[in-house]
């Protein structure tokens, strides 16, 4: 499950002044020609992985599910869509460099920040505030996050990329820069998982912290985990099984855009059963497919909306008559806005978009974790 550290209030002191939870410099690698202490982000709490038997550390899925799921859903999975860390220094100073396993850094229709790049928040006055982008040019990537800000320990947030193979990553400090593990979020605080599209995997997002369960979790102040698959979020009964072995907060199931309604009708009830009978507990919320931007235009667009709704709307009317408690809805009406300026091509948000999708999402989500 997420890993979390100890609170920076029951940290003490070394007596070579480090902290107990800072990260020892000697663990670093040292770069004496620029001043530098290098630090593989493992050393750090990693936010966003649901298993840690993973065949390689930054995959999305354990080890065995490569002989369990799709072959396309598995490739998908070595993906880093979410995926994360949060980390306290006072340098004013901050390189990244990291290695991917894809030699695509870019598509058409996303940005190369998006598929292959870094994003950097800091806490300033409560509040995330986004700081800095690594911008990818080659598979082997070194870049400057910040540069001579001004001096002060604040707490970061790293996002990795979404449609991209992460292979190893570091942060770079000034010698004598102190790292330090974030606090935990909260007692017990579970992450909500997303399991989705190429939508819910970041498509088309500007960057990694604008998909619409990053911003949730900056908004919500809890770890995410998203399991957004590209063109394969399909109910699968092999990813209910590996799901339920999770221990969440809540479950939001994203999937109609990949879904026909023969498949939903066929393919939602036995998937929430799985989740359910594992966790009776713990919510499950069922969402809607958006609005097509251009579906006044295009009539098959209009009523493959009309009908994969009317499906899942009537899935969860089934649920609902046989007992099956805590489970929400959400409709898709005005969840990407109905002006037609919130995707780049008729169907993936632009950041406008997931913004938007993000507003939504919390009106439900938000009175549900109220309680925890």
């Amino acid at each position: 499950m997420v890993l979390l550290s100890l609170p920076l209030s029951l940290i003490g002191a070394t007596a070579s002044g480090w902290a107990v939870d800072g990260i020892d410099p000697a663990k670093g690698s040292s770069d004496p020609q620029r001043m530098l202490v290098w630090y593989d982000l493992q050393l750090l709490d990693v936010e966003g992985r649901g298993w840690t038997d993973t065949n390689a550390f930054y995959d999305r899925l354990p080890g065995k599910a490569e002989a369990i799921v799709r072959p396309e859903v598995w490739r998908l999975s070595r993906q880093s869509s979410g995926i994360c860390v949060r980390f306290v220094t006072d340098a004013t100073t901050l390189y990244a460099q990291w290695t991917l396993g894809l030699d695509r850094l870019s598509e058409w229709n996303m940005t190369a920040v998006a598929i292959s790049g870094l994003d950097l928040y800091v806490r300033h006055e409560g509040q995330w505030r986004w700081l800095a982008a690594g911008k990818p040019e080659k598979q082997a990537n070194e870049a400057v996050l910040f540069n001579q800000i001004l001096s002060g320990e604040r707490e970061y947030l790293l996002y990795l990329p979404l449609y991209n193979v992460v292979s190893s990553i570091k942060i770079g400090l000034p010698q004598g820069s102190k790292l330090v593990k974030a606090e935990p979020y909260g007692k017990d605080r579970k992450p909500i998982v997303f399991y989705g599209t190429s939508i819910t995997q970041g498509g088309c997002a500007s960057r990694p912290g604008m998909v619409y369960s990053a911003i949730l979790g900056r908004r919500l102040n809890r770890p995410v985990i998203n399991l957004g698959f590209r063109a394969n979020g399909n109910m699968d009964p092999e990813l209910a099984t590996l799901m339920a072995e999770l221990d969440p907060a809540m479950y939001v199931l994203d999937c109609l855009p990949n879904m026909t309604a023969p498949e939903i009708a066929e393919r939602v009830e036995p998937f929430v059963g799985v989740l359910r009978r594992a966790h009776p507990e713990t919510p499950i919320l069922l969402a809607e497919d958006r609005t097509y931007p251009d579906g006044f235009l295009y009539p098959a667009r209009r009523e493959r909306n009309e009908k994969s709704r009317l499906a899942l709307r009537a899935a969860f009317d089934r649920l609902q008559a046989a007992g099956t408690a805590h489970l929400h809805y959400l409709p898709g009406t005005g969840l990407i806005g109905d002006d037609g300026e919130a995707t780049v091509d008729a169907s993936h948000p632009t950041d406008l978009g997931f913004v938007r999708q993000a507003n939504a999402f919390e009106a439900v989500l938000r009175p549900l974790m109220m309680g925890e």
